[in-house]
């Protein structure tokens, strides 16, 4: 009897362990596809994450290499703003700056600079004269004129400038006037320092010195006298050669043939 009920009690709950087996196993097949279909969207928003991932590390080596270009730019820039030395904006503002300072420069020049005497046309007559001596194309305006538009193409305009102005000192009586017109002279044209400086000696420049103590107005006509012979000596010849005479001389020529 026992032996009965020990093998029927062992027969039962081996069942039961298998129905439990059997219910588990089942509970974890069902949990199992629940995972399975839960984690599957996950999984897909995992794979489309990794293709993001894939496609912004292609595109992060320009990313990279453009910033890595802008850093070399700042580090090789040439001023104070961040640019590169071959295109730089400082350089552009620099170059404008330096071309509007050298116009103002010459615009102040051109001012400081007299106009051309008013005069009638020249004659044949008068630039026939003017071979013939420094004198005669110096007494006339018109020739004073083509004597100067020559010299502002050597370069050497301030000669005919300064013995000008020294001229005009001499028509002054006002002291006064004497006294501002012989220190715009000096500062225009004797200093050293201004770039319309004319070519004289030590001699004369110490005997100009001494007279701006008291300026007269004689204070210049050593230099002026100076100036003069250098023109005769050295511009004038090269002047009766030039086709500014050649053209004026042949031009008036044709005139008179036709008259």
């Amino acid at each position: 009897m026992w032996r009965q009920f020990l093998l029927y009690f062992r027969t039962h709950r081996y069942h039961a362990d298998n129905c439990q087996a059997k219910e588990t196993l089942q509970i974890e097949n069902e949990d199992i596809k629940a995972a399975q279909q839960f984690f599957k969207p996950m999984g897909s928003e995992r794979m489309e994450m990794r293709k993001r991932q894939m496609s912004t590390a292609q595109e992060t080596p320009g990313s990279a290499q453009a910033q890595s270009n802008m850093g070399n730019r700042g580090s090789n820039a040439c001023c104070f703003c961040w640019c590169c030395c071959c295109s730089c904006s400082c350089l552009t503002v620099r170059n404008q700056d330096e071309e509007r300072a050298r116009r103002t420069s010459h615009e102040l020049q051109a001012e400081g600079i007299p106009n051309c005497e008013e005069s009638p046309a020249p004659t044949l007559e008068e630039v026939n004269a003017w071979a013939q001596s420094f004198d005669k194309l110096m007494l006339t305006p018109a020739g004073r004129n083509a004597f100067r538009e020559f010299l502002r193409t050597e370069f050497s305009e301030e000669n005919m400038l300064f013995w000008m102005a020294c001229e005009e000192l001499k028509q002054e009586s006002n002291e006064s006037v004497i006294e501002e017109k012989a220190r715009l002279i000096y500062e225009d044209y004797i200093s050293i320092l201004s770039p319309k400086e004319v070519s004289l000696d030590s001699r004369v420049r110490e005997v100009i010195n001494r007279n701006m103590l008291e300026p007269s107005q004689h204070t210049f006509d050593d230099a002026q006298l100076q100036i003069y012979t250098l023109m005769h000596r050295d511009s004038y010849p090269r002047f009766m050669n030039s086709a500014i005479y050649k053209d004026l001389l042949q031009s008036l020529s044709e005139k008179s043939i036709e008259a």
